[in-house]
């Protein structure tokens, strides 16, 4: 693929376009042959691109947009007067053939349910899932999902979480055979919800899918397996706990040793232990893998944190690129059409 298109919610998030247009601008220096429209009011996206590059500002194109989805509005509601949300409009972009792909950091819930209306679950899809990629202590990474979309899910969609998972690991972590597990209270076969235990019967039962059992929360980063699965509630719990502890783990790095005077040979001692831990531990920063890819829609869509940093949010359109890259909605589709009739 020599010309890829995104379209960028550039109002979503707590910041806005003060992150989502410099990042946009980081994106395009990166990629020759990236295009993005940003979608917004046009008046604060051009005040952010007055001392822009004008080769790369040749390669953005700005949809204007009548207003802007809060982040704390009611699914429901928000997506009944969604017209000429500058969220919707990036959507619908993507729907038109106007863009390959969609990048927001506005309300999740209203993310889901304009994408499934917008663009359509894929043909046995129950409901699309969201799902990250995390590094692992191994320095590997492991496919995650769902992170939100689904609060409570039944037995059927985890399954189908499962497969989308496994494809995922597959063609962007190119994994041969994935592991996938189940994340649960424990690891014996008894514990659980009803629909974890009937999800896990279901997987050990298909041969399309590596299914390896249960696995708890403390294994989130081991990289015991490629793929974690678990419902929406779960897994945003899950995440944001890790995020947390993770980010006051650095910052507790960078302030090590300050407010007392310490001997010369403390203070070297100190900065090298520091350095050594930001080597060995940085790549678990947050900001390193923002973006998750909802998975299961007929087109590529990406919600990023709505706290993100432009650091962060470029990450998540990189995230955009290789998901259109390696063609994911078609290939999630073409594994869903070999394995849900086995097991259904």
């Amino acid at each position: 693929m020599t010309r890829l298109t995104l379209a960028i919610d550039a109002m979503g998030g707590d910041f806005g376009p003060c992150v989502t247009v410099p990042a946009a601008m980081q994106a395009l220096a990166s990629d020759s042959h990236l295009h993005l429209l940003l979608v917004g009011d046009p008046d604060k996206i051009t005040s952010l691109l007055a001392t822009a590059d004008s080769a790369l500002r040749a390669r953005l194109q700005i949809i204007p947009a009548e207003s802007v989805i809060a982040s704390d509005a009611k699914p429901s509601q928000a997506i009944r007067a969604s017209r000429g949300s500058s969220m919707r409009i990036a959507l619908e972009q993507v729907k038109a053939g106007r863009a390959d792909a969609c990048i927001s950091a506005g309300n999740t819930g209203v993310l889901m349910g304009l994408a499934k209306i917008l663009l359509q679950p894929l043909e046995g899809i129950k409901r699309p899932a969201l799902m990250t990629v995390l590094p692992n202590q191994l320095k590997g990474k492991t496919v995650v999902l769902d992170l939100g979309a689904n609060v409570e899910s039944d037995s059927a969609m985890l399954v189908q979480f499962a497969i989308m998972g496994a494809v995922m690991a597959e063609e962007i972590l190119e994994i041969a055979n994935p592991r996938v597990a189940l994340l649960n209270i424990g690891q014996e076969e008894t514990k659980g919800l009803t629909a974890i235990r009937e999800a896990a019967a279901a997987l050990r039962d298909s041969a399309e899918v590596n299914y390896i059992g249960y696995l708890e929360g403390d294994d989130l980063l081991t990289g015991k397996t490629d793929v974690l699965v678990c419902d929406g509630f779960i897994g945003n719990v899950t995440l944001k706990t890790m995020e947390g502890v993770v980010r006051m783990f650095l910052s507790l790095l960078k302030s090590q040793g300050e407010g007392k005077k310490k001997a010369w040979w403390l203070r070297l001692l100190g900065r090298w232990i520091q350095k050594r831990l930001a080597k060995n531990f940085g790549h678990l920063n947050p900001d390193q893998y923002n973006g998750a890819c909802l998975l299961g829609l007929c087109g590529t869509v990406i919600k990023s944190h709505g706290a993100a940093n432009q650091r962060a949010f470029t990450v998540a359109i990189k995230q955009a690129e290789q998901a259109v890259r390696r063609q994911v909605p078609e290939r999630i589709a073409a594994r869903l059409q070999a394995v849900l009739p086995k097991s259904d």
